[in-house]
């Protein structure tokens, strides 16, 4: 029978906390029991192997423990309970109502609404992304304040000082895939527009230092520059538009560690060095100074104070712990890794230190799927960064559906082996495999792979054939990929060309000795040719990251696939930009665009690649991965899955869920999925670029950026106009059952209602609606209420509870003192006193701008979109209209027909919102569209007309109607500077047309009583 874990893996909404978790063992493998209610408890499970270093009898560390020496049993520094203790206050503050409950600045306050918000045209943050970032706003912002958090900063600040004694770091984990890029920008956001608005504040900062493990990753962090043509604050809609103003005021700087190395200060030779010196033989100084060094590294961010550096992939940042002597128990190549860790890791941390020691770091972010101690750093190998304070696990990600699941051998037919043979190949090919360098005594005979390792190669392909068929017949357009990590060029190069195909040098001249023996993979064709385009490609990540020249061994080894390579970009591109670029930048570029359409790296099949391939590699169509290599640990089974688990789907099922995609996995111990599934695969839905184009800039449309109401009503006589929107009917979906049956095993059934509020008269409702009402609008800032106003305010009350109070399913007039429903009806009752002082020609209602952006325009839309129901405009300056509905579509069909309209946009990433209230909370409403209309008074002075399309209308959406015609149509028009403006819904899909006729000839004739007339159906 299948366990619940592998008929069901996916249990949570992606954009929602996860509410059910799979039950595991200690070990971290699925078991027999349905699914557990609640959330999953960070907790530390690494289902791997033991690290080969410890011995029978040795004591391993039994904690995450920085200081194994502590008197207190060496637990004080495990961060799990304060991960999880942060955990449920990130929980309760999140779920406070009121954002002026939360104790967050004025912008902190927007951008939360904002993420949490479903306003955004492609997907939204997800759960982990927003909780990530919030985790850090709390600790900044909220928990700072408060003494009883006290003792979470004291296990911090204790914690780097032991391992980090000259910065403070705070750790974001996040599995691979969920999207770490996103959370920088937002944490990006949330400090430079702070920064912006409060620039004496001492929690943020304009400046910010990305650090990554290597110049892929640099490359595609340049997303976090609001001016890159790709920035996620606009593609992604991680910013409101009237925001971005402040957010280009950001200085960014995004470097690989590399640039911390201080480089040689003069390029002189022996005898310049000489002359230089003199005869008196004085000290020159070879290397540049630190100084010099961070002017290179960091640029402008050297004018500023203070800056915040966000470290990417920041395992591999750390200070080895004094006085251990790991390295030297280490032998072969485990050493040498060892070592060129640490080195790596001692640079990237000497650096920051630099520059907290030149400007000052306000605080230092990691962000890692990962961030473990590695091999060499005086830690237990794996053991967790102890300042970690938020946590998104694989098995978290896999139960939202955010990555694909791995999938691991669990049973074969070997007799003598106590685990699958293919569950850890190197145990079983090791001492067969090559040695480092062995290659360069003469070319190895890739015949002579072990027979293991053979066998692999050929199980794995065969099932990538299916897996390759299926994905042709549904028409994906790009092949799955298939990887191979080894651990050195030696092996690399061996199983390249076993799988692709070789040549040999015979008398001075090239010849193909095998056309490679995986067909799919294979770079020759039949007759011994290399194929136009390359199936397999040969990667060393680290010769790569590095962003110098490649190695002379690596390049000789790679010399057939560099100029096929290059033959392809001439063709595509030109033979003038193929010599452009350098034989690292061209394998750079091909292995970051496997499985992009239109790219160099579009049809490669399979990568066979030196050391972990890149982290941060972002290919989403990997499906098959073989390692051919040790594993030891969490850190580096993680960190090799991890290039696998990139989604290649993000759109939800009819459940609201992500379908499971897989990733099939060999030679890696990872104890996780093992049983067989059906997949069904879904091709991925085009993507379309929609954006203002610059050749229509003539039907630009502005808009103001309304930040709320200021209401002038008169002081001497209050009086009221109500219409069909002033109606609220209370049903048992707003209030609950009102008729509930109950019944025992036997006897007589009784039913309950809630009668008790019959003895509730009309008149007592009456008074504490005024009472409400005088208080929450009438009152002048912080001022005491004005009960004075009483005796003016309580007639039309109690007229509105008469007249306009409907009560049905057994509702009572005394739900009304609900302070939820004392709310949307004391709002009805005041647009309607609004709507009469504006009736009686006054000017009552002035909108409040945004003051630091205070209008828009639709020059800035940029986003992409996979929805398909598009509309080409004709008369808008966006090229499309992207229609959430039929009814959408059909009223652009209808407006672009009529020869009134100017132009008109689709209120989509445009960023114009109206401020209104339902209920306690402040709330943003979207309007659907903008029209320029000639009417009267002809194209010069033309006529902004706000449309709603809508089928349902509740009251949310009836009290969003009205605050558009009592509040915000009057308060902008009375600013005098925006031009005129009007409302107007659409609620009849099948007579749009005529009614999209009938309000522009009410608008000709000068009339406005009328002008919503069609919306009143």
């Amino acid at each position: 029978m299948t366990k619940p874990f592998y008929a069901e893996p996916i249990l949570n909404s992606p954009y929602e906390v996860p509410t059910r978790h799979h039950a595991l063992s200690e070990s971290g493998e699925p078991l027999d029991h349905p699914p557990i209610e609640g959330r999953r408890r960070s907790k530390y499970v690494a289902p791997v192997p033991k690290s080969r270093k410890s011995k029978v009898g040795e004591k391993t560390q039994a904690s995450l423990d920085l200081d194994q020496e502590a008197r207190d049993g060496g637990s004080r520094y495990n961060p799990t309970p304060i991960i999880n203790e942060i955990r449920g206050h990130i929980a309760s503050w999140r779920s406070l109502p009121n954002p002026n409950d939360w104790g967050v600045t004025p912008v902190t306050q927007r951008l939360l609404q904002h993420w949490r918000s479903d306003s955004f045209s492609g997907p939204r943050p997800f759960y982990c992304q927003a909780e990530a970032v919030e985790t850090a706003i709390w600790l900044s912002e909220v928990a700072r304040k408060n003494k009883q958090y006290s003792h979470i900063f004291r296990h911090l600040e204790e914690a780097n000082q032991d391992a980090n004694p000259e910065i403070f770091r705070l750790a974001l984990k996040l599995a691979t895939g969920a999207g770490k890029t996103t959370v920088m920008a937002m944490l990006i956001a949330w400090q430079s527009i702070n920064a912006a608005r409060q620039p004496n504040s001492t929690l943020f900062s304009r400046g910010f230092l990305i650090v990554a493990p290597g110049i892929t990753i640099k490359d595609r962090l340049r997303v976090l520059n609001p001016s890159d043509g790709n920035s996620y604050y606009r593609s992604r809609e991680l910013v409101p538009q009237d925001m971005m103003a402040d957010l280009n005021k950001a200085k960014i700087e995004i470097v690989n560690y590399h640039v911390f190395q201080r480089r040689k200060a003069h390029e002189l030779n022996a005898v310049g060095l000489r002359l230089m010196k003199g005869w008196k033989g004085e000290q020159i100084e070879e290397l540049e100074t630190e100084g010099q060094m961070l002017q290179r590294a960091c640029g402008d961010l050297l004018q500023m104070k203070n800056v915040v550096v966000i470290n990417d992939e920041a395992h591999h940042c750390y200070r080895e712990r004094p006085g251990t002597h790991e390295e030297d128990e280490l032998k072969g190549e485990e050493k040498e890794e060892a070592k060129e860790n640490n080195e790596a890791a001692r640079l990237w941390i000497s650096g920051i230190e630099a520059l907290k020691r030149k400007v000052g770091v306000r605080a230092v972010y990691d962000l890692s799927a990962t961030p473990f101690f590695l091999r060499g750093s005086g830690y237990e190998e794996g053991t967790l960064f102890p300042w970690v304070v938020s946590d998104f696990s694989l098995v978290d990600a896999i139960e939202c559906g955010i990555v694909k699941l791995p999938r691991v051998p669990v049973s074969d037919n070997s007799v003598n082996a106590a685990t699958p043979v293919y569950r850890n190949l190197w145990d079983h090919i090791g001492k067969k495999m090559p040695k480092k360098g062995a290659g360069k005594s003469g070319d190895l005979d890739p015949h002579s792979l072990p027979a293991e390792l053979q066998t692999a190669l050929y199980s794995l392909y065969s099932h990538y054939e299916q897996e390759f068929e299926a994905w042709r017949k549904v028409g994906i357009g790009v092949p799955p990929v298939f990887i191979v990590v080894c651990n050195n060029t030696s092996s690399s190069k061996l199983i390249y060309e076993w799988i692709s195909g070789w040549e040999r040098e015979v008398e001075g001249e090239r010849q193909t000795k095998h056309q490679g023996n995986l067909e799919l993979f294979r770079n020759y064709d039949r007759n011994g040719n290399p194929l136009p385009r390359m199936n397999t490609l040969l990667i060393d990540s680290q010769q790569l990251e590095s962003g110098e020249a490649l190695d002379s061994n690596f390049r000789e080894i790679a010399k057939a696939e560099i100029e096929q390579f290059k033959r392809e970009k001439a063709e595509r591109d030109g033979a003038v930009e193929a010599e452009k670029v350098s034989e690292a930048e061209l394998l750079r570029e091909v292995m970051n665009t496997v499985g992009q359409k239109g790219r160099l790296g579009e049809q490669v099949r399979c990568v066979v690649s030196v050391s972990m391939l890149t982290e941060g590699w972002d290919a989403n169509t990997v499906t098959h991965i073989l390692g051919v290599r040790a594993f030891g640990t969490q850190l580096l089974c993680e960190q090799v899955i991890g290039r696998g688990l990139r989604r290649q789907s993000y759109e939800l099922n009819d459940r609201g869920l992500f379908n499971t995609e897989y990733a099939d996995i060999l030679g890696i111990p990872f104890d996780f999925a093992t049983e067989p599934q059906t997949v069904v695969r879904n091709p991925p839905k085009p993507t379309t670029r929609v954006y203002a184009l610059k050749e229509r800039s003539n039907l630009s449309i502005q808009f103001p950026r309304v930040a709320g109401y200021r209401t002038e009503l008169p002081s001497d006589r209050f009086s009221a106009s109500f219409d069909p929107d002033s109606v609220l009917t209370l049903t048992p979906e707003l209030v609950g059952p009102c008729t509930v049956r109950l019944e025992g095993l036997v006897g007589e059934g009784i039913d309950i209602s809630p009668d008790a509020l019959d003895d509730m008269r009309t008149s007592e409702v009456a008074i504490r609606l005024t009472k409400f009402l005088i208080e929450r609008y009438l009152r002048d800032g912080t001022e005491d209420p004005p009960y004075m106003l009483y005796n003016q305010v309580q007639p039309i009350t109690r007229r509105w509870v008469n007249e306009c109070l409907k009560l049905t399913g057994g509702t009572k007039a005394g739900m009304l003192t609900y302070a939820e429903l004392a709310e949307k009806a004391s709002e009805l009752i005041y647009q309607a006193i609004v709507r009469s002082a504006g009736e009686e020609g006054e000017s009552v209602v002035k909108a409040m701008l945004d003051p630091y952006n205070p209008h828009g325009y639709t020059d800035h839309v940029s986003f992409i979109t996979t929805k398909q129901t598009l509309w080409e405009t004709r008369l808008s300056h966006v090229n499309y209209v992207v229609c959430d509905s039929d009814w959408e579509a059909e009223f652009a069909r209808v407006v672009e027909a009529h020869p009134a309209t100017i132009s008109y946009v689709k209120n989509q990433a445009l960023g114009f919102e109206v401020p209104y209230r339902s209920g306690s909370a402040p709330r943003r409403y979207l309007p659907d569209f903008i029209i320029q209309l000639a009417d009267a008074r002809g194209p010069d002075d033309p006529l902004n007309l706000i449309v709603e399309v809508k089928g349902f209308r509740g009251l949310d959406e009836q009290i969003k109607a009205e605050t558009m015609t009592n509040l915000w149509v009057p308060g902008v028009n009375n600013l005098k500077v925006y031009g005129r403006w009007e409302f107007a819904e659409f609620r009849n899909a099948f007579a749009m047309e005529e009614d999209y006729a009938k309000l522009i000839d009410t608008i000709g004739l000068g009339g406005k009583e009328c002008l919503t007339a069609p919306n009143k159906a």
